[in-house]
């Protein structure tokens, strides 16, 4: 069976031509693939309370919260976050809230 790379796979391919679940076939997809699309809540930071401790970025699973070169946390990449809500839990300040994402 011959898989279909990831920037070909769309709304019009059949399940057969879809890699199975778990199965990496191509490096470098995690630019061409949207996973974010999908949340119903999103984390929004409140830079006021923010203290830059950068607890949040490490416990990230889909590695959402930059980190800059200052070593100072940026906003969230929403192209990739999932809504999980860790990083609201990791924040020892209260700094992230979760809320409904408005599409």
């Amino acid at each position: 069976m011959s898989y279909k790379k990831a920037s070909e796979i769309n709304e019009k391919i059949g399940w057969r031509d879809i890699t199975p679940g778990c199965n990496i076939y191509e490096g470098g997809t995690s630019v061409t693939v949207e996973t974010g699309d999908w949340r119903t809540m999103k984390p929004v930071i409140n830079w006021d309370k923010c203290k830059q401790c950068l607890l949040c970025a490490p416990v990230c699973p889909d590695m959402s919260i930059p980190v800059t070169a200052e070593g100072k946390r940026g906003e969230f990449d929403y192209f990739f976050c999932k809504g999980c809500g860790i990083c609201s839990k990791a924040c020892p300040f209260g700094a992230i809230e979760m809320v409904k994402d408005e599409k």
